[in-house]
Order: C-alpha cells, then structure tokens, then sequence
C-alpha cells in the first residue's frame, strides 16, 4: 500500500462530476419522475448537490427550497437566494419558525436546557458543545453555553435528560425541512436529493427521518474534502467554496466541530480514510498533525460513531428482519 499522505483523498474530479451526474439521471429515470427537489441551505454541501443536481437534468428540472427559521444564520437566506439565482432554478422560500413554534420546538429546547441553566428564557442564545477528544482522555460530556440579553456568557454541564431533551427539540428542524422537500417533490413528481457527505453519513451526523431521509444521496461517498474541491470544479461562487461548515441549528454560531466532530473536517477525512485502510495511529499522526495518542482515541470515536450510525440508517424491521439471521449491511452507499 502507498504511503498514507493528503494525497490519499485526490480525486479525478471531472470523472466524479460525470459519474454522479449519470447517476442521478439514473436514480430520477428508475423511480419514474421528472426532476429533483433540494433543500438548499447556503453550505457547501446543499450547494454541490445543487449543481449536480442542475448538471445532471437541467435547471428546469430543479426545483430549491430555502427552510430558513428564526434561529438561522443571517448569512443562510441571502446565500440560499444567491445560489438559486447561481443555478437559475425555480424555488419556494418556506419559513419554519411558525410550524416549529406550534410543535413547541423552542419551548421544548428552553425547557431542557433550563434543567442546567434556571434561568434561561426570552432573549437568550445558546448552542451545545462537547470537549475535543483530540485534549482529553477522559470521558466527555455536553454542555450548553448560553449568552443573556445582556450580552453574558454562561456555560453549564447538561445531564443526560437535559442533552436529549435539546437534541430531539432541535431535531424538529431536520423533520420539518424533510416533510415540506417531499410536499414538493409529490407535487412536482420530482425524487429528493439528499445532501450528506461521507464524514456525517459515516458518522451519523444527521437526524433519522431529517436530513437523513431521501431518495438519492449523491455525495454520500465523498469525503468533506472532496467535497469543497468539487464546488471549485462546478463553478461555485467563492464565497460558498470559502464558507466554514457550520451546524445552522442553534441560536449561537456553532461549528460542526466543537458540537460533534473531534476535528476539523480535513483532519477527520483523513483520521476515517486511515481507519478504513488500516493506516496506524502512529503512521497517521504526522499527517493529520495530532500526536499519536489522540489518533487513538479519534479512532475509538469514530467507532463509537459508528454504531450509534446504525441506527439512524436502518429502514425499519419487519418481524422476518429480526427473527432470521442479521442482515449484511453495506457500510455506506
């Protein structure tokens, strides 16, 4: 085997460009409908499914949707409109704030974080963080950070409760988004493309029944790294081939990162290629530029990722599913 480097994630481009891009003309033919609906989010990968999507059966075949709510960045609604003008595609602008309000999403949240901060309420900001894996061997817990009207910042551990009371609150999001692209795509008989890349699909960076649900998913096999390099190769306006990956979820500006990941995404790439190829922790670490130690326990994380990722991409058992033998399944598409 080659000597593991960055190099490991190069990628003929042009040839991948062509390939998904027959691919999803395949995928739109076997299901028998006439176009593609895509949530469209401002971030990078909403973007690159959007133009492949445009590549693959023509502007007139795309339709975008732009689900903005009110805990949104102030950069996602003029980016969104921005690619849509980019591509030429028709759209549909759907504001999720009052249908997550009548779902009693926010009160939900507030009510959880509440459990570690009392005093949390009206004006407040807040998003979850979890420590690095890559500083501490030890066992990592959430915590809320949360900023007051005035402008104070308060951090809290969350209980167990408190954590999955925020995150099925937050998921609200994720489910409503997926129910109006599929309220679309019935209405236009279009599939719907779903926007994962190989890092959250591998990790199970998505919420089951969210924006893990689609009909297609045709960057569920590139790396976040490749990912970016494709939006330069399709064209894509700077400043979404520059754009951080952020969650978008919560009040507070929030990375991808210090919410889930152990890494940034070029590092994590290249932590999960090793993984898969049976690369060292010791070979890996001058690549990905952490100390051995902490390849390790990235490593033990990815893992553990993994098998909470089963989960969130089972389709559901029938009784023949879970009284036979366990059926193989394919790690990722």
């Amino acid at each position: 085997m080659p000597a593991f480097s960055e190099a490991v994630l190069d990628l003929d481009l042009d040839a991948e460009i062509s390939r998904i891009t027959g691919a999803l003309r395949t995928g739109v033919r076997r299901f028998k409908k006439r176009g593609i609906v895509v949530g469209i989010s401002g971030g990078i990968d909403s973007s690159v499914v959007g133009a492949l999507a445009v590549a693959a059966v023509g502007k007139a075949n795309v339709f975008g949707l732009l689900m903005p709510e009110r805990d949104s960045s102030s950069e996602t609604t003029p980016l969104g409109h921005s690619l849509i003008g980019h591509f030429g595609i028709d759209h549909a602008e759907e504001d999720l704030t009052p249908t997550l309000e009548a779902l009693g999403c926010y009160r939900r949240r507030d009510d959880a974080i509440r459990r570690a901060i009392p005093d949390y309420g009206e004006g407040w900001k807040s998003k979850i963080v979890l420590p690095s894996v890559v500083d501490t061997a030890q066992l990592r817990f959430f915590s809320v950070v949360a900023e007051n009207p005035a402008g104070e910042t308060i951090k809290a551990r969350l209980d167990l409760p408190a954590y999955l009371g925020v995150v099925a609150a937050t998921n609200f999001k994720q489910r409503c988004r997926a129910m109006l692209e599929y309220y679309h795509a019935d209405r236009l008989n279009y599939v719907v493309a779903g926007t994962p890349n190989l890092l959250e699909y591998d990790q199970g960076f998505f919420v089951k029944n969210g924006d893990g649900a689609a009909d297609l998913k045709p960057i569920a096999h590139l790396y976040k790294t490749q990912v970016y390099r494709m939006a330069v190769a399709l064209g894509l306006p700077e400043d979404i081939c520059s754009r951080p990956p952020t969650t978008d979820t919560y009040s507070l500006p929030q990375s991808q990162e210090e919410f889930y990941f152990s890494l940034p995404y070029d590092k994590m790439d290249l932590c999960i290629y090793a993984r898969d190829h049976g690369v060292t922790a010791a070979e890996a670490a001058p690549v990905v530029g952490i100390p051995a130690d902490a390849v390790e326990r990235v490593y033990k994380d990815i893992d553990s990722k993994r098998r909470v990722a089963v989960y969130l991409d089972s389709p559901p058992l029938g009784v023949a599913d879970l009284t036979g033998p366990p059926a193989a399944k394919a790690k990722r598409p």
